[in-house]
């Protein structure tokens, strides 16, 4: 019996790996570096796996086959015309989310805009988010937090700059983003408060991290020793608690004013005020969901933007010539004017193409969050099955000599007399993604930017500090979710003279 037994086990492996290699044959899949067993190409991906990864796709082609760990397979993409495939031709395909257990655990088990699987729900979410929170009616409501909160960072500088003070930029820039973000959000700021930093900062560095589990499944044991799962479940309770706290503020603000009129009083409102309104209104909204899109507008809108700020200033103080050019054309229009207003940034040509080519050279996310295909389809002629993982190499596809005259160099006139943007219509340039699951908050993260640092050029002359030159001067990256530069931006602001 024992021996039926063994003999019915073998034919059984024996059948399953023939019929295995005869779908395999039948099947024309991407090219695929080799890996390792059980790893697969893990080990390859590096600490900075944009970098990794363009390294192998220019050795396999724009198109390979990855096999991170035991999970679904990976499919890499590092050309303008394939992420048009995946982001226009076939975005529906494409347009859910592999399972993040991070993202389950800091995002009440993702129910967000990010990382939500396409369905019913997230169609719902996006629309709440496009009409009611980030449309540009709402954008331009916000116009005075974002001006106001600029205001008191030149202000921060003058005072640094009269005591001849050096000064940590990429410190206050997430200190600016942070209070915008508050402000729009939450109604108020809390960058005064330790415990809320720690916490942001914590959760945007977990929300960069690679757990073991998503992986090798039967491995999560390691991320337990390792500490990135209480530091998870951590982090998720005390997000939990200051969102409930920030929720019940707003309700016991509201029964005492009989609530806010967000048709009428728009500039009042801010993201949680209108939220609530919904959730009175409709069916299927709780307060799960209202706190996992406030956690969105963090995630989304404070690393990235801050990211963007810190790479447009690097690179303007390493080239000076560039630099003068900016800020000639910001005082030109400007002129004397203390405060510079939204109408003089729609002529600041040079300016915003500076800002296109920060997002160029520095993309935010340099790999654009995973989709999944939700059906069997094709890419170049390569079989793709159901469930195969897409990553989107931005970084790469925005270095491409097939896209680009000089792709490594610093360059904002290639912006000048073209129409080229980077909202979702030119494929060679989605810092923010494109189709479905492209970020709905572009138009406030731009303003922030443009307004920021047509301040930060206008108001004052940068030089670097002698004693700090090697670290602003070097380019390197630093690992995580939004791509930073390694080093702090310190330098010293000097008043213009008029």
């Amino acid at each position: 019996m024992a021996t039926e037994i063994i003999l019915i086990t073998l034919l059984t492996i024996l059948f399953f790996f023939l019929h295995r290699r005869k779908t395999v044959a039948a099947t024309r899949l991407p090219p695929r570096p080799p890996g390792l067993p059980l790893l697969g190409n893990l080990h390859q991906l590096g600490s900075l796996p944009h970098q990794s990864l363009n390294s192998l796709s220019k050795r396999y082609g724009p198109l390979i086959l990855l096999q991170l760990g035991v999970v679904a397979p990976t499919v890499v993409v590092s050309s303008a015309e394939i992420a048009e495939q995946v982001m226009k031709t076939q975005d529906l395909i494409f347009a859910s989310r592999p399972p993040s257990s991070l993202a389950n655990h800091l995002i009440y088990n993702s129910t967000d805009i990010a990382f939500s699987p396409y369905n019913d729900y997230w169609r719902k979410m996006k629309k709440i988010c496009i009409v009611h929170l980030l449309s540009s009616r709402h954008v331009q409501s916000y116009r005075h937090v974002r001006e106001e909160e600029v205001a008191l960072l030149i202000a921060d500088i003058r005072a640094a700059s009269v005591a001849a003070e050096a000064v940590n930029l990429s410190k206050r820039l997430v200190t600016l983003t942070n209070d915008i973000i508050c402000r729009a959000a939450l109604g108020r700021k809390y960058s005064g408060e330790t415990r809320f930093r720690e916490m942001l900062n914590e959760f945007v560095r977990l929300l960069g991290c690679f757990p073991v589990a998503d992986f090798v499944p039967w491995l999560g044991w390691i991320d337990v020793l390792t500490g990135l799962d209480g530091r998870a479940r951590r982090t998720s309770k005390q997000v939990d608690e200051f969102l409930e706290q920030v929720l019940e503020e707003h309700l016991s603000r509201r029964d005492s004013s009989n609530s806010i009129d967000i048709e009428t009083d728009e500039g009042c409102a801010d993201f949680v005020d209108v939220l609530l309104s919904i959730k009175e209104e409709h069916d299927g909204l709780d307060k799960e969901h209202i706190k996992a899109l406030i956690l969105d507008m963090f995630a989304a809108g404070t690393d990235t933007t801050v990211t963007a700020l810190e790479w447009a200033m690097a690179e303007l103080i390493k080239h000076p010539t560039l630099m003068q050019e900016v800020q000639r054309e910001i005082r030109e229009v400007v002129g004397s004017k203390e405060v510079i207003e939204e109408e003089d940034i729609d002529r600041l040509t040079y300016l915003k193409a500076t800002i296109k080519e920060t997002l160029r050279l520095h993309v935010p996310i340099a790999l654009l969050v995973p989709r999944v295909a939700m059906e069997d389809t094709q890419l170049q002629g390569y079989d793709i099955p159901a469930g195969t993982r897409i990553l989107i190499n931005a970084w790469a596809i925005a270095r491409d000599p097939e896209n680009w005259d000089k792709p490594d160099d610093f360059w904002p006139e290639r912006f000048m007399n073209n129409n080229i943007d980077f909202r979702g219509q030119h494929f060679h340039l989605t810092p923010f993604g494109a189709g479905r699951r492209a970020c709905p908050g572009i138009g406030f993260a731009i303003a922030v930017i443009e307004c920021t640092l047509a301040n930060l050029l206008h108001h004052f002359n940068w030089e670097v500090p002698e004693e700090t030159k090697d670290e602003v001067l070097d380019m390197s990256e630093s690992p995580g979710i939004s791509i930073h530069k390694k080093s702090a931006l310190v330098l010293t602001a000097k008043l213009r003279s008029v």
